[in-house]
Formats: structure tokens, sequence, C-alpha cells
């Protein structure tokens, strides 16, 4: 049974009618377990778009793993993918905005990772635009598209702009959260590493570049400030966007720094938990409408 939405975080002052943007993380957020969409959650999406809320799926995936999800996008088209380094068309999974590294940065945290830990010890890939690449060494836990380039190093088969470095290092620790913190302590300011708690697979990315900071752009070009966001995660990936955000929740499968990062707990990703927050947010955005269009006459 789903478990009431519990408070962990001190409140801010949020009125009912702040919310006009929704942000939710996929994968352990609002995907099945099995990755994909319920039917609660499918209609929860359909009736926020039409109740006039702005949702938008911020999620580490790549853009070429979002083509089941196309019809789940609201009007506006886009998700923002690989840890916000790219802004993505959903229906025409077209890269519309990139905020990557240049193939000089990349080179450079591969060498200080390779100094610090090994050549033999570090596996290398990377997503762009363009697609995936990898060295040989480096084990993927999905299918990787055919035809993606393969190399000793990653170097040689580098696109100009990587959205997303995935580093693997099988001698190192195998927990996440010590293995992004011993990455990050070796690359230094050369990028920003993360995790979506998905064991020992660091997620690199441009210094300051996160979910947080292009939804955040987002939201603005919108005019949508942050205290009229609702966000929900589960992952130390979605740490920033939870800070950023108005209101921050946490499923109750999350990350306990996610928890800790959230004002209220609602039910995991396998008990709809982000279709109970879609509701909820409806509710709220029908009863702004109905304010701003004041009393009926009589």
């Amino acid at each position: 049974m789903s478990a009431a939405p519990r408070d962990t975080r001190p409140t801010r002052a949020v009125g009912p009618d702040d919310v006009r943007l929704v942000a939710s993380d996929l994968d352990g957020t609002l995907l099945l377990p099995d990755g994909t969409v319920s039917a609660r959650t499918a209609a929860a999406l359909a009736d926020a778009e039409s109740a006039g809320l702005d949702v938008v799926f911020v999620t580490a995936r790549p853009h070429r793993w979002l083509a089941d999800l196309a019809s789940h996008v609201a009007g506006h088209g886009v998700a923002i993918c690989a840890n916000g380094a790219s802004v993505v068309d959903v229906a025409g999974l077209r890269v519309l905005e990139e905020h990557g590294m240049d193939r000089r940065r990349v080179a450079a945290v591969a060498a200080r990772l390779r100094a610090a830990w090994g050549d033999d010890a570090v596996h290398l890939a990377a997503e762009s635009a363009q697609g995936f690449a990898s060295e040989h060494g480096f084990v993927s836990e999905h299918v990787v598209p055919p035809g993606s380039p393969s190399a000793a190093r990653l170097e040689d088969v580098l696109p100009a702009t990587t959205l997303k470095l995935l580093l693997r290092a099988p001698g190192r620790a195998q927990d996440a959260d010590s293995f992004v913190a011993d990455a990050q302590a070796v690359i230094g300011d050369l990028a920003h590493v993360t995790s979506s708690a998905a064991g020992a697979l660091g997620e690199i990315a441009a210094p300051g570049v996160t979910k947080a900071a292009t939804l955040a752009a987002w939201a603005a070009a919108r005019g949508i400030a942050p205290a009229h966001v609702w966000a929900v995660g589960d992952a130390p990936n979605d740490l920033p966007m939870l800070g950023w955000a108005g209101r921050a929740f946490a499923v109750a499968n999350a990350h306990p720094a996610v928890a800790a990062a959230a004002h209220e707990t609602l039910p995991s990703n396998a008990d709809d938990g982000v279709a109970v927050l879609l509701e909820r947010a409806a509710l709220v955005a029908r009863a702004r409408a109905r304010a701003a269009e004041g009393p009926r006459p009589r």
C-alpha cells in the first residue's frame, strides 16, 4: 500500500497557488522499476497539462533513450537530459541545446584519472548529440547502439562535444557515494562528478552543469520563478534541482541524502509517487485558475 506523503525538511513559505511547473526525474522516480510509465502516471501527466501546468522531465538519460516517452511529454515537447547537459526535442530526438565539454577538457579529465588510478584501471565512455562512444574496456549495462565507435583510448573516438563522460574503475570503491567522492577528488575543478546511484558509475559533466542549472534557465525563459516549481527525484544527481526548487519531493525509494533534502516524501516509484504529486499539483492549478476568475455572477 502507498505511504502517505511525509514532511522531512523545514517548511518554506509556499502558498497553495505557487506551483506552475513540476520537474521530475525519470528512472527510479516517475518510471516504474521496469522503466515504463504506469497507467495512473500517464493519466496524471495528461491531466496536469490540461490543468495548465508545465511538466518537464529532467533526467540523466541521453536523448536516444526517450523514444518511448514521447507521448508523455507535455505540449512544450522538450526534456532536459544528460544531467542538464542537453535540452532535447523528444518527438524528433533532436538535441536543441548542448552544455558539454570539448575534446581538450575531456582529455584532461582522462589524463588526471589515469595518472591517479593507473591506465588499466580507468574505463571511459562518452554520450553526445551524435550518440555513444567508448573505450574497449568500458562495460555498459545497457545495449550499445550498433556502429558506436570504440577504441583503446576514448580520445581517439571523441565527438566535438561530450555531454556526459561515463567512468568505470573496477579496482576502486564500488559503492556510488565513495566512487563519486574519489573521482571528484582526482578531477578537481576540471569537471563535476555525480551519480544516479547505480553502483560505481561516475557521470561527469562540465563545471556548473547540473539538472538545476539547465532547469533554472528553462524556467526563467518562461517567466517561472523557483518558488513556483515543485521538483521530485531519487538520486544524488537530483540534489541540485531539489535545492533550487521552491518545493522538493523525494520518492520513498530515494537515496538517504535525497530524502533528507526533501520537504516531503511521496510513495515509491513502484507505487506511483509522481502520479500522487501530479494529481495534487493539478488540483492546486485548477483552484488557482478558479480564484483568478473571481466569483461567478449570481
